[in-house]
């Protein structure tokens, strides 16, 4: 990493419920070989300075990958704002400082290599406090750039206002909204139904050409 680069903790968030994909860890349903966790990692890991694994019940499951599973610390499947206050706290905690949180669902496979890079440049160019991407005209809040100060606002937005959805708190602060081309594929494709799998597979083999 570059030293005058902040301190990126990448936080995987695998602690949905996958109703559309049936149930279960979506994150390990095989694709190409390997799981779309696998997919997402190594996409990820070269981007942050450490990574985390969002996700509840049991963490062996997980443990293949040798890496932190931290459960989120709002309890009730509050949605992902929980996993990212989750983030921060771990973040926060490290005994390495991390000064901010960068979220990645692990059902897309194909998250660009710039990504932190991107919305780094994001937060800078427009005096930003938080960054999101976006793709083909929309934009995708769960794929952020969150910094670890912001912790406890988040905390008491979740315990004491109830607030669930990202859009209702990231609008109280300056959002870079950060576009990437959806041409020749879109780099935020989702798996979330089990078709969208094999579409997955002949993206991903359309990128590795």
């Amino acid at each position: 990493m570059v030293s005058d680069r902040p301190r990126i903790l990448g936080l995987l968030l695998a602690g949905g419920q996958a109703r559309r994909m049936g149930g279960g860890d979506k994150c390990l349903r095989p694709l190409g070989g390997r799981t779309l966790l696998d997919h997402v990692i190594a996409r990820a890991r070269p981007q942050v300075d450490d990574l985390i694994i969002n996700a509840n019940g049991d963490p062996a499951r997980f443990a293949r990958w040798r890496m932190p599973v931290a459960a989120d610390v709002v309890e009730g499947f509050a949605g992902p704002l929980a996993g990212i206050l989750t983030g921060l706290d771990w973040a926060a905690r490290a005994t390495s400082s991390f000064d901010y949180v960068l979220s990645l669902p692990t059902d897309a496979p194909l998250i660009p290599a710039d990504l932190a890079d991107g919305l780094l440049a994001g937060l800078r160019s427009e005096a930003a406090e938080l960054a999101c991407a976006a793709s083909d005209g929309r934009s995708h809040p769960v794929i952020g750039l969150w910094p670890v100060a912001l912790r406890e606002a988040l905390r008491r937005a979740m315990t004491e206002e109830d607030i669930r959805k990202i859009d209702r708190w990231t609008a109280r602060y300056r959002l870079a909204t950060v576009d990437w081309p959806s041409e020749p594929f879109d780099p935020f494709f989702n798996a979330n139904r089990p078709a969208d799998l094999e579409e997955a597979g002949r993206l991903l083999a359309e990128a590795e050409h």
